[in-house]
């Protein structure tokens, strides 16, 4: 009976098979073949009984996908920071320190609280631990990742350590799903080899040496598949982001609001004190908020409009609230920060349009010392918008939030309750993630307080909301992760469709 006819690639692939069974990987490097040309060889050999196939799940450490470790974990190098600082520094002093090493002040908290390393509180910032530097099974685990063994497999010992660190600490690396496929020879490929096979020469195209030589006689031409994706021919066309803010923008256009804009280097009273939101509160602290050196300080607005906020933030004012109850400062209102939300322009339009009926929105560039993540930028777009009408209630504001998203083309959404200092009721928009399997929250909405509208001459219920784009551009268009939105090459903007 005569034996297999065999491809030069197909030959090349058994005669490295027969020392024994190698993976993908391994004869591509043995054999130079392409690793597309090597599947070919092994799903003919497996159809014909010659090669079996062996498949197995491994777990590869990416560390292209994150900023490496370094010489330590940051919480670690945060440790030293302040075992060098006598084991303990103020909140200003240790964020500037943090800032300067590189280090993200909120996974350092975070993970160094959880290692028992690191405590903060009012006073500042406190070592906790002395043994901070003993070296952890987890951390050594990824660190032989980061060095090249990226394959847990190829590490010995226990792979779970490594699974639950990266599980929730993707800072450091990402931990994807690979299938190796190990090839071996069966008894029948050994014994057609050892009894001869015959070799088919193929080629895409004849040469004038082919004809010359007669060696065309002895050569197949590859036939071609007509069902093969042909390249892709990318036209010019608009960054997803950019397309998604278009369509933004329509959305509440033909809802009928009005477009408003304001700069991304805002007065700390438009983006805190106007919005009722405390001097003292957590997200004026550095590791929140964006300062600016240069200009440092900007002018504040109208006087009798600094002291209508003054006394809504001291004792309600008219408001029949009672405030929060402490002195305010002009000086704290004067800082120069990155602003936080595109609230700092809807406000301003509300300051300029106090009567009803008023529609207005705002997109553009928002600024938070966010730690980076599947759904967390620092640097990021929002929709803010805000309805002044007589009679809008919190029915109003989910009716037009759900008419918004649906126009998006999404259909499932839905609220919880929420708090912020400005508004009140206050709800949470949340849309389904299918890729995730899982609610996303989209951003805070409600209806302002009397103490954010009555300073600046509004008695009627203002529907207000803060929405961030780059969550609903992954969703829309199928990421799993949002900084693939701005870290991907071209080959991410021409992969997504026109349509979607």
């Amino acid at each position: 009976m005569p034996g297999p006819i065999l491809t030069e690639a197909a030959l090349t692939v058994w005669r490295a098979l027969e020392g024994g069974p190698a993976d993908v990987a391994e004869l591509v490097a043995r054999t130079g073949l392409d690793q597309s040309q090597i599947t070919v060889v092994a799903n003919d050999g497996e159809a014909g009984g010659f090669i079996e196939v062996e498949t197995r799940p491994r777990d590869e450490v990416d560390a292209d996908a994150a900023a490496p470790i370094g010489d330590a974990l940051p919480e670690r190098r945060a440790a030293r920071l302040l075992s060098k600082a006598g084991g303990a520094m103020a909140m200003a002093e240790f964020v500037a320190a943090a800032q300067a090493a590189g280090l993200a002040i909120n996974e350092v908290f975070k993970w160094g609280g959880a290692r028992g390393w690191i405590k903060r509180d009012k006073s500042g910032v406190t070592l906790l631990a002395q043994d901070f530097e003993a070296e952890q099974p987890d951390e050594a685990a990824v660190r032989k990742s980061l060095a090249g063994q990226r394959f847990l497999d190829e590490q010995g010992g226990d792979p779970e350590p490594v699974r639950k660190l990266l599980a929730s600490r993707d800072d450091l690396a990402k931990l994807r799903k690979r299938t190796q496929r190990i090839l071996r020879l069966t008894d029948a490929a050994r014994a057609a080899l050892a009894a001869g096979v015959e070799v088919r020469r193929e080629r895409n195209q004849l040469t004038s040496e082919d004809f010359r030589s007669g060696a065309w006689r002895h050569t197949t031409l590859r036939p071609y598949d007509v069902t093969l994706a042909a390249a892709d021919v990318s036209p010019a066309k608009l960054h997803p982001v950019r397309k998604i803010i278009e369509q933004t923008r329509r959305a509440f256009l033909e809802l009928g609001f009005e477009e408003v804009v304001s700069p991304t280097a805002e007065v700390a009273f438009w983006n805190f004190d106007a919005l009722f939101q405390p001097q003292d509160h957590p997200a004026r602290d550095m590791q929140d908020t964006f300062y600016m050196a240069d200009p440092a300080r900007a002018a504040l607005p109208a006087a009798d409009v600094v002291r209508a906020v003054k006394r809504a933030h001291e004792d309600g004012g008219d408001t029949g609230s009672t405030g929060w109850g402490y002195t305010w400062h002009e000086e704290r209102a004067r800082p120069v920060v990155l602003r936080t939300h595109t609230t700092a322009a809807t406000i301003q339009a509300l300051a300029r349009h106090p009567q009803p009926p008023y529609k207005a929105f705002c997109v553009g560039w928002t600024y938070r010392n966010e730690t980076l993540s599947y759904k967390h930028l620092p640097v990021f777009h929002q929709v803010d918008g805000i309805v002044i009408d007589e009679h809008a209630n919190l029915a109003t504001l989910l009716g037009v939030l759900e008419a918004f998203y649906r126009k998006m083309g999404f259909e499932k959404v839905k609220f919880k309750p929420a708090f912020y200092p400005y508004t009140e009721p206050s709800v949470d928009v949340m849309v389904y993630m299918e890729s995730r399997k899982r609610w996303i929250e989209m951003g805070g909405s409600g209806i302002f307080r009397p103490e954010v509208t009555e300073p600046l001459g509004c008695k009627h219920p203002v529907l207000a909301w803060g929405l961030g784009i780059e969550r609903l551009a992954m969703m829309r268009l199928g990421f799993n992760d949002i900084r693939e939105l701005y870290q991907g090459g071209l080959e991410i903007v021409e992969g997504v469709p026109l349509c979607r």
